[in-house]
């Protein structure tokens, strides 16, 4: 699978993108290892890319999961040996449906040479788009949207069906609807590989901040009752998952259904995962200020599963701006709550998400957001030039920062949070951490690597024969050593669990 992110360094209006290889291309490279065949195996495979957020990532992977349990298809990181052309999208950027139309043209020639080539679009564009999308490009077999993948079997086999049948004459394969939340009761057991996992306990989000198409590409926020959300866990945990990451758009605005019929708030879900056996460490993302409540706080205080890490998009330090944007809370509660987890945990990372360049943003409102993100002491973030999400009330109000000021002021904005990235990886140096030890490193094959609580990746030399028996485990490591903005080296201190 090949998944396209976009870089939070963009300055200019063309989406730099990132490509990186999922996990299970992987198990692909290994599988197909083993022994090349004979002849072209009958399996069908299936290729795809994903734009945008963690969620569309998640998304994916159940995609790639319903094929196969459906129809045992294969992930292929080759698209000239797909069956299957699989695009998840994003609207986050301006402009990202021309994007997703210029890719689709590139396929388009594919699909010239194989006829009997499916091609789906799906995520937040195809929501947007809806029936547009094949009446721009016939070729489009199928659109689908976030809340509908799991009913992509079916729709594979109704564009399967009718693959010699013209373009203009084929009845449209499109479900863009939003069935509640339905989708989780289809998917198949979660499978794993490594040491952590996504779950996502909510989709979508209902407070329509200006700038956000969310709303109108996920729909409103609907949560997974708890029950579902813990049997999954549980699956996950015995398949040796030892860190749970829980996703959703509004993630801290969980209120799932216990089998009581009463109301379990985000607070209350965490303690259940930390009692799950086999969890050790616990993140999630994204949260809203609006929903980060004294009791979520109080849980740093009682469940060191908790990582001491909180991602909490702010997207401006200006009460002003952030009026503008909807976002409904002002920056003195913003800053509260910061020092209320403070107190809690002086070692809290913190990272956030900031929107520069924002219609109406003045020289002060920016200096606001500079001095917070100072004054903070942001650990990363996620910044961005301000364009236009087609269908957003934001879009109708005059972009009037010219891009030459936009530029120049995220440019300023990142050498800040790039200052204190460095800053707080330097700190980690004669310090200890807890990691969470993943792999054997590509280049080291004398060491192992991990991730730290608060994200940088931590290498520390082991003895090859014996590195089984760390993997998979949490440890503590001494930090020796700076290697870069988000990496460190160190030595085994102990085996945590």
């Amino acid at each position: 699978m090949s998944v396209t992110v976009f870089n939070p360094r963009i300055d200019d209006d063309a989406a730099a993108e990132t490509t990186v290889t999922a996990r299970a291309v992987t198990a692909l490279k290994e599988q197909s290892s083993a022994q090349a065949p004979v002849e072209k195996s009958s399996t069908k495979k299936v290729f795809i890319t994903t734009q945008g957020c963690q969620m569309n990532v998640y998304d994916s992977d159940k995609m790639l999961d319903v094929l196969g349990d459906s129809h045992g298809m294969q992930v292929t990181h080759n698209i000239d040996e797909a069956d299957v052309l699989l695009m998840n999208t994003c609207s986050i950027r301006e402009k990202a449906q021309e994007k997703v139309f210029s890719e689709l043209g590139r396929w388009r020639k594919l699909k010239e040479k194989r006829p009997d080539l499916v091609i789906g679009v799906g995520g937040c564009v195809a929501s947007q788009e809806g029936d547009n999308i094949q009446k721009r490009a016939p070729y489009v077999d199928m659109v689908f949207g976030p809340q509908t993948l799991h009913r992509l079997p079916e729709l594979y086999d109704q564009s399967n069906d009718q693959r010699h049948v013209s373009p203009k004459n084929r009845i449209g394969t499109i479900d863009v609807s939003f069935p509640s939340i339905e989708k989780f009761d289809f998917l198949p057991e979660p499978r794993v590989e490594g040491y952590k996992a996504f779950v996502s306990i909510m989709e979508g989000c209902s407070k329509y901040c200006s700038f956000c198409v969310v709303p109108y590409t996920r729909g409103e926020e609907l949560s997974r009752p708890l029950d579902d959300v813990l049997a999954e866990i549980d699956s996950l945990a015995a398949q040796g998952i030892r860190e749970i990451n829980l996703l959703g758009q509004n993630v801290n605005g969980y209120r799932g259904e216990k089998d009581d019929g009463s109301i379990c708030r985000f607070a209350e879900l965490l303690h259940y995962v930390s009692h799950v056996d086999g969890v050790e460490r616990i993140r999630y993302t994204t949260s809203h200020p609006l929903e980060f409540t004294d009791d979520i706080i109080d849980a740093y205080a009682q469940l060191p599963e908790l990582v001491s890490h909180l991602h909490l998009p702010v997207q401006s330090g200006s009460n002003a701006i952030l009026a503008a944007m909807k976002r409904n809370h002002t920056i003195d509660v913003y800053i509260d709550q910061i020092n209320k987890l403070k107190a809690i945990r002086p070692d809290i990372h913190l990272s956030s998400d900031f929107i520069i360049g924002f219609p109406g943003e003045t020289d002060e409102d920016f200096q606001d957001t500079l001095n917070l993100a100072k004054e903070l002491n942001f650990d990363h973030s996620y910044s961005f030039i301000y364009s236009k999400r087609p269908g957003t009330p934001a879009a109708e109000l005059p972009d009037d920062v010219s891009f030459t000021t936009k530029k120049a002021r995220l440019a300023e904005f990142q050498k800040v949070i790039v200052d204190s990235t460095l800053a707080k990886t330097h700190e980690m140096v004669s310090t200890t951490t807890r990691v969470l030890v993943e792999q054997v490193a590509n280049r080291h094959p004398d060491c192992l690597i991990g991730t730290a609580d608060n994200t940088r990746t931590v290498m520390f030399p082991y003895d090859p024969e014996r590195s089984d028996e760390l993997l998979g485990k949490i440890v503590s490591v001494r930090v020796t050593d700076f290697v870069s903005p988000h990496m460190v080296k160190g030595e085994l201190i102990e085996v945590l669990a």
